[in-house]
């Protein structure tokens, strides 16, 4: 133990000794580190806003939608959901607390007011919808049960196309024109922020009825229902029924696959966990390879060490030191250098995520996991170890009377 200790306090000495020429050593580690760092907590800060999004919509939420594979669209050929899917599992299937269709306007997505001009999302939904997605009205108020039966020209807006067009903080009681005809604005919904990138609030909601008469009985209307069911535990066997229901709706026979998709949002969740988990990995390996540069430094700074202090090796042999010793004390200097370089990193690259994220703008805070904290400092201490072993087994095994002659 003695041993060991002396030698911790040689390698620090021996670090403190040569100050600049260690903090040119580390640098590499610390760059190495700080990169991967600050990658992991940009990705992972934006996972746990997004995690969050999915956490929101509960656990008892589904979506149905229609599915064409690729080479079925390159064929031209096209699956849809209708109204008659919709009415069908509103009357086959029990256990669903909520639904609601939502429906896009066709012939484009320009919004007018005035003489200023927007794009969105322009779909027909029903009162059912804020529930569904669990958002809700700031001003005024959501679309009603009346307003869908009377096909009335009423819409709520999100934040983002409210703003686009310079409407009124509550622009309740304002009128645009969507589609060619004059809507009257009846609410704004709240605000939900970015998700990489794209807007939340970049939409304009309507009567589902509504857009329906809109779009004419040219389009095919084509479907993207949203329910919420009962209870949780229940939703394997409430999606296998909807599955069954709108196979037989489209006449599917055996060997066919469906042509529609449900979908949970914790499969949802879990099926963008995996993209995130694989992106982190994928780039944190990449910028890591600037650790195995660094390690490549350490052995390089190592072996010029070892060179400059033969005598000493020399003198510490001739006096009994072991070659354990000797072998221990610069293998501990190269694993101090690369932990303290880790360590350094770690605070340079939380820094620096943090500092990306506040200039993005609505980018979610940086968040450095502890799997994370844990992998730097191991990965630091390895390369030490990894890089370190040649110069202290080449220091180990020097011949002490070799050693004394060294000029």
């Amino acid at each position: 133990m003695f041993a060991l200790i002396e030698s911790c306090r040689s390698a620090w000495e021996s670090i403190i000794a040569h100050g600049f020429r260690s903090i040119l050593t580390m640098l590499g580690i610390i760059i190495g580190v700080a990169s991967v760092i600050a990658v992991i907590s940009l990705v992972q800060g934006l996972r746990q806003s997004i995690m969050a999004e999915f956490q929101g919509l509960g656990t008892n939420s589904f979506t149905v939608r229609s599915y064409t594979p690729l080479e079925e669209r390159l064929k031209g050929r096209q699956a849809y959901l209708t109204p008659r899917d919709l009415q069908a599992i509103q009357e086959r299937v029990d256990g669903i607390v909520s639904m609601t269709p939502v429906l896009a306007l066709g012939g484009g997505h320009l919004v007018r007011y005035g003489n200023t001009t927007a794009l969105s999302q322009i779909q027909g939904t029903t009162f059912s919808y804020q529930d569904v997605a669990q958002n809700f009205a700031e001003y005024g108020r959501f679309i009603t049960a009346q307003d869908d039966r009377k096909r009335r020209r009423v819409a709520v807006l999100g934040a983002k196309t409210a703003k686009d067009l310079g409407l009124p903080e509550n622009p309740v009681g304002t009128y645009i024109e969507v589609g060619g005809e004059w809507v009257k604005v009846i609410g704004l919904m709240e605000s939900r922020g970015e998700i990489l990138g794209f807007s939340q609030d970049e939409f304009v909601l309507m009567p589902y009825e509504t857009v329906r008469s809109m779009n004419g009985a040219q389009k095919k209307p084509d479907l993207f229902i949203q329910l919420t069911a009962a209870d949780a535990d229940s939703l394997p066997e409430l999606t296998e029924r909807i599955a069954r229901v709108l196979r037989r709706s489209h006449d599917l026979s055996v060997n066919q696959p469906n042509d529609f998709r449900i979908e949970t949002s914790e499969q949802m969740a879990q099926s963008f966990d995996n993209i995130i988990n694989t992106v982190t990995i994928i780039i944190g390996g990449i910028v890591g390879i600037s650790l195995l540069v660094g390690g490549i430094g350490i052995m390089n700074i190592m072996l010029v060490t070892v060179t400059e202090r033969t005598r000493e090796i020399g003198i510490c042999k001739a006096l009994g030191a072991r070659r354990s010793n000797i072998l221990a004390q610069f293998l501990i200097e190269a694993l101090a250098l690369s932990l303290l370089g880790g360590l350094i990193g770690l605070v340079l690259g939380y820094g620096l995520g943090a500092l990306i994220a506040a200039l993005i703008p609505d980018f979610p805070p940086a968040a450095v996991p502890w799997w994370a904290v844990v992998l730097a400092i191991g990965f630091s201490g390895l390369i030490g170890v990894v890089f370190g072993i040649l110069p202290a087994s080449k220091a180990a095994d020097l011949d002490p009377i070799d050693a004394l002659r060294y000029e």
